[in-house]
């Protein structure tokens, strides 16, 4: 057999295993994972208590954030701090729908971002990751903003990674499920204490998420 036809059977034989490989994996799917809704989020969360009831997202915005299951809500803490907690879960990624990164929804709206950093959250267990902190105003509103990327024992700041991440996971795993999480605190007097306040209430949200964001 001639070099020629041994490199035609090799290529023939690569595209035919890739070709199985990619029809098996989108036959079966995406692997069922066990979860809570989060409409079942905790109402506290150490100190923080939720406040006023959840807050719902009108219909023209969920088609656009096409996100399978969301929680809105207000939290306080006794020495009357307040902030606002968003979880946007996706079932899978497959589809289309996909997390909507602040940095694409807010300007639209008429926010500003400005000062942006990356903060490390330290949780109870001793482990800890690193989230985005922003100074969002529009007009006479102006809060302090950490968000990150959660889903399959992941807690990323990147929005690359977590796309890098959910194609390997999609393959390895049969799993592109996620959500991306908000905290917003009122920037009023102190950047330092609303930074603290949002990184505390952070901390203690992501070590309750598991349950509504599988690892």
């Amino acid at each position: 057999m001639s070099k020629s036809s041994v490199r035609f059977m090799v290529l023939f034989f690569c595209l035919l295993v890739t070709g199985l490989l990619v029809n098996g994996w989108a036959y079966l799917g995406e692997a069922n994972v066990a979860r809570k809704q989060l409409k079942d989020f905790p109402d506290q969360l150490g100190e923080w208590r939720k406040g006023n009831p959840d807050q719902t997202i009108d219909e023209p915005t969920m088609k656009v954030l096409r996100a399978s299951d969301y929680l809105l809500r207000d939290y306080r803490r006794p020495d009357g701090q307040v902030a606002n907690f968003y979880v946007g879960y996706y079932a899978t990624q497959r589809n289309g729908a996909s997390y909507h990164s602040p940095l694409n929804c807010l300007p639209g709206s008429g926010w500003t971002l400005s000062n942006p950093e990356m903060v490390t959250i330290s949780l109870p267990d001793g482990t800890s990751f690193v989230a985005n902190k922003y100074i969002v105003q529009n007009g006479e509103y102006k809060n302090l903003m950490i968000y990150w990327y959660q889903g399959r024992g992941r807690a990323v700041a990147s929005e690359y990674w977590g796309k890098i991440y959910t194609v390997i996971d999609s393959v390895l795993r049969r799993r592109s499920d996620g959500a991306l999480v908000r905290v917003t605190v009122p920037l009023r007097d102190s950047e330092p204490a609303a930074l603290e306040s949002a990184k505390d209430l952070s901390a203690k949200a992501a070590t309750a998420i598991k349950e509504f964001v599988p690892n």
